[in-house]
């Protein structure tokens, strides 16, 4: 399995441009697919230097209906018009940011995708979880079990002319089984991370091997006392998992090194143009099980 960053927040080693999104190429036994398309046309650019050729992408994963991550949707559907593109029914609707009463320009922002994809004859809208085949699979979160994380609290849907909560029905995350593993790929993890780690084992039975994705924790302004303990407190709980986390985007780098504390060598970074080496489950490993003698029953794991 071969995964490569794209594009997102932070600049890495291959000079390619960074930006506010995200965008993850995949290649599998059987599929070459993206994981959303970052927030312009800088991702197809981003991806010729990096050698990939997206021609030869057969399937795309909208993982929610945010402009960040499909921004570049349309130019990469002019050059492969035949890629099945995958989003979930409701991310086509009206989301919007309240950037709060002192904003320069409107209150309201729209972060909602650009409506023409919907218009794009090779997108298939779904209503919940649905399985490709049997390496690629998408599931939502139907319960949450854990509090939203406090960063989703600006981010709103315009339904009959209000501006109300976000519930990010929207969002579903991708499992690839390939290689004896499952990767289990989220855009953002706006369901939280937690809730969607637990919908993953009620489906699977089990933990993913690695987890690829954004946490949603980034502010342009100081956390707050109870935000810092919520951050640090998902790292604890993260460390109990038998999986390897990558995270990027919308975590933010203070967030990342809060976690990284408590977390160590269990949380990597993925930036621009950063090809993900996924290792083998760390539960494999003398110095882990050392670690989480006992966790594996409250983490609801079953070891391979």
């Amino acid at each position: 399995m071969r995964i490569i960053n794209l594009i997102e927040n932070t600049e890495g080693s291959t000079g390619c441009v960074c930006a506010h999104g995200l965008s993850f190429y995949v290649e599998t036994s059987k599929h070459k697919l993206l994981v959303d398309l970052g927030p312009s046309e800088e991702t197809l650019r981003n991806a010729e230097k990096l050698g990939v050729d997206l021609t030869q992408v057969d399937t795309v994963i909208l993982s929610h209906g945010h402009y960040d991550h499909s921004g570049g949707l349309m130019a990469f559907s002019k050059i492969n018009p035949d890629a099945t593109i995958y989003m979930q029914e409701s991310a086509g609707d009206d989301y919007y940011a309240d950037d709060g009463n002192g904003a320069d320009k409107e209150r309201y922002r729209y972060i909602g995708i650009d409506k023409d994809i919907l218009n794009l004859p090779q997108v298939k809208t779904l209503k919940g979880d649905y399985r490709i085949d049997d390496e690629l699979e998408l599931f939502t979160v139907k319960e949450r079990t854990h509090k939203l994380p406090f960063t989703n609290n600006r981010l709103l849907i315009k339904e009959n002319g209000k501006y109300i909560q976000d519930d990010f029905r929207h969002e579903h995350y991708l499992v690839i089984s390939d290689d004896d593993m499952r990767v289990l790929i989220s855009g953002c993890a706006h369901n939280g991370i937690h809730s969607i780690l637990d919908a993953y084992k009620y489906k699977y039975g089990s933990c993913p091997d690695a987890v690829i994705s954004g946490f949603h924790l980034m502010k342009k302004v100081e956390y707050t006392d109870e935000e810092l303990g919520e951050v640090v407190d998902i790292g604890k709980e993260l460390k109990k998992y038998p999986t390897m986390f990558y995270t990027c985007h919308c975590t933010g780098e203070a967030a990342y090194k809060m976690m990284k504390l408590s977390m160590g060598e269990r949380l990597q970074y993925v930036h621009s143009g950063d090809e993900v080496t996924i290792k083998k489950r760390v539960a494999n490993s003398e110095r882990f099980e050392e670690e989480i003698t006992g966790e594996s029953e409250v983490c609801g794991c079953s070891e391979k």
